[in-house]
């Protein structure tokens, strides 16, 4: 028992610091681009609009989805895009996917890029086939605007956003889940249950990706890295969670966040179910 409670916090730190070092790296890139891809987006072609926005979407945390967010309710993208977008957004769990199995996650990430971009054609299409209402536009601005040197830096970015807002709620949720984990291998017969009831575990796993906020989504990437379940099913959870991306959008519009959520349901659904059909 001691020694697996050591295993779990030892995994439990290793994995923080690396998403606490990737969270930085990410958060410098986005203020050193702040403001060019809004410029870029602004009058282009819808196209473009489909293509971009599931790439900002595949940023490890909650910049992507947030920069669609403020896109859209500035009035800058459409509502199939911010959809697309959301598809392809991980939260804060890409970070430990990251960190426990790289090269699959970049792979997932690919894949989220690539279909959300005619999720976000596709979207748009059946909005104005069903003629349903949306809103575009709004006041609100997300994103920071003041940058004051180092000292501000550290003390807004790293400590008020990363640390207090973010990697301490990853950290008790990595604890958690590698807990279940370990010892549901070792004392509840785990892997057994979860092959025989995968196809139940990529349903509940579409639907727990409803919720918005960063967390849930970590037991299927903990499942994933302990070989318990298959890619199918965590594909569908990547696919229809957004971590608390989704937030933002429920203050602006319930309305629409429920129909981005029913959108991305329904997609991940059907993509992750064809993929476990295949076998994958």
């Amino acid at each position: 028992m001691t020694d697996l409670l050591i295993s779990v916090l030892r995994g439990t730190v290793q994995i923080s610091l690396l998403v606490l070092l990737m969270m930085i790296v990410v958060d410098l890139i986005n203020v050193w681009t702040r403001g060019r891809i809004s410029a870029v987006l602004h009058g282009g072609k819808r196209w473009r609009q489909y293509v971009i926005t599931p790439l900002i979407g595949t940023v490890p945390g909650c910049v992507g989805a947030f920069t669609n967010a403020s896109l859209y309710m500035h009035g800058m993208i459409t509502f199939g895009s911010l959809t697309g977008g959301m598809a392809a957004v991980s939260g804060d769990e890409a970070f430990v996917m990251l960190a426990l199995f790289p090269k699959t996650a970049i792979v997932l990430f690919g894949i989220l890029l690539i279909v959300g971009i005619p999720i976000g054609w596709f979207t748009d299409s059946l909005i104005q086939h069903w003629n349903i209402k949306t809103c575009q536009d709004c006041s609100a601005e997300l994103l920071h605007s003041d940058e004051r040197g180092a000292a501000h830096y550290l003390k807004e970015h790293i400590w008020e956003h990363i640390v207090k807002r973010h990697l301490w709620k990853t950290s008790l949720w990595t604890v958690a889940t590698l807990l279940v984990v370990k010892f549901g291998l070792e004392y509840w017969n785990l892997e057994t249950l979860t092959s025989k009831y995968t196809l139940v575990l990529l349903i509940a796993g579409a639907f727990i990706g409803l919720i918005p906020e960063s967390g849930p989504h970590l037991v299927f990437v903990s499942l994933y890295a302990s070989g318990l379940i298959p890619f199918s099913v965590l594909l569908t959870s990547s696919i229809v969670q957004d971590g608390h991306g989704m937030l933002p959008m429920l203050a602006y519009s319930i309305k629409d966040s429920v129909i981005i959520k029913g959108f991305n349901l329904a997609f991940g659904l059907s993509i992750g179910l064809s993929l476990y059909f295949l076998g994958l």
